[in-house]
């Protein structure tokens, strides 16, 4: 495990921490005024290793070789010239913090947003160390900057991550619909306490470029049921009709091997390392399309839909708030993929450069209607 200090003053910022693999939902938007909950797991933090944060600078001041040396392989609206490696944690496992006043109106009507920089000093010497973010529709989270701080190990330092077999064994699925709130408890349409994961919206995002980049711009099908639901109706409007040329199929531990014939796997990443999950035998140069653990898990083996706990806290599955009653889900809405995870996840991708792909990127809207994003 790991404490951060200040690295001015060596003043202790952060409690024991391990490290697990960067959300792929981290900088997800979601919503308009929604209330989303804590970003990371309480114990531990995560690093982001590209330039993330202001300040930005536009595409047209970027030089393309620039760009592409930083793995960017197609025009974006800003880049960060922040430095790479912030790390973030949950806000409750800061310590010996304070807010920097002059900052603290960075946001929106609900929050802090951190489009000011940084917003929390070192309460020992002042020297600012991290962002606090809690605004409405954005992931409530803490980001250290990696200038400011500094890792310190304790106990006995990293420990390795679980292998597969024990996170069958010790994580559980990540439910594909969640009760999403917004600030206050006044009336809502039904359709916010049965709306699909702002993860899974994301997840798909990542997945969906990568299963367009392996397609190569042929048909492709999944399997039918809920993984249908959430690929089918984005790859028929995205890619050429006719009888699939390939077939996506779900791998991963505790599932049959895949065939030989097996070309793109919904597989999934580990959720401490980051690592894909990656077949022996004949299927091992298929293509792997990467999903969070929880989501594949449900994909894979699939549980009964229960209640969730409103996201204004978290609490334990089946229970709800006294004091913001709300009423059971009775439907959900037609899934949309993330839109901003699936342009920053395409970017980076070199088969972007194709031009059936690139046009897919400069237009985004022209599936609106089809109800992709």
């Amino acid at each position: 495990m790991f404490v951060f200090v200040c690295a001015a003053c060596d003043a202790d910022l952060t409690a024991p921490l391990s490290r697990v693999a960067l959300p792929v939902h981290a900088h997800q938007r979601y919503g308009n005024g929604s209330q989303l909950p804590v970003l990371m797991d309480p114990g531990t933090f995560a690093v982001e290793p590209e330039p993330w944060g202001p300040p930005w600078r536009r595409w047209a001041e970027i030089d393309p070789a620039e760009a592409e040396a930083r793995g960017i392989h197609a025009p974006v609206h800003a880049l960060s010239d922040n430095v790479p490696g912030a790390v973030v944690i949950a806000p409750g496992e800061a310590h010996g913090t304070v807010l920097i006043p002059e900052n603290r109106g960075s946001g929106y009507c609900c929050g802090l947003d951190g489009a000011g920089g940084p917003n929390m000093g070192c309460a020992a010497c002042g020297r600012p160390v991290a962002t606090r973010i809690d605004d409405c529709s954005l992931w409530q989270a803490v980001w250290l900057d990696p200038v400011a701080v500094r890792r310190v190990p304790v106990g006995d330092g990293e420990e390795p991550p679980l292998s597969w077999p024990e996170l069958m064994a010790d994580r559980e699925a990540t439910p594909p619909f969640e009760s999403i709130g917004s600030w206050g408890c006044g009336p809502r349409p039904d359709k916010w306490w049965s709306s699909w994961s702002p993860e899974w919206e994301a997840a798909a995002g990542r997945a969906l470029a990568h299963l367009l980049v392996a397609s190569g711009g042929r048909p492709v099908s999944v399997p039918d049921g809920l993984t249908s639901e959430v690929f089918q109706g984005a790859l028929d409007a995205l890619l050429p009709a006719g009888p699939p040329a390939r077939h996506a199929v779900l791998a991963g531990p505790g599932l049959p091997a895949p065939d030989a014939a097996a070309g793109l796997l919904l597989v999934p990443t580990h959720p401490q390392s980051g690592r894909t999950w990656s077949p022996d035998g004949p299927a091992a140069s298929a293509y792997r399309v990467p999903l969070p653990f929880g989501v594949w898990r449900w994909l894979a083996f699939p549980e009964p839909r229960r209640a969730v706990a409103t996201t204004l806290s978290r609490m334990p599955a089946g229970m709800l708030r006294e004091d913001c009653p709300v009423p059971p889900p009775h439907h959900h809405p037609p899934f949309r993929v993330d839109s901003e995870t699936f342009r920053n996840t395409l970017v980076r991708l070199p088969a972007v450069r194709t031009p059936w792909l690139r046009a897919i990127l400069e237009s985004p809207t022209r599936n609106t209607p089809a109800g992709i994003f």
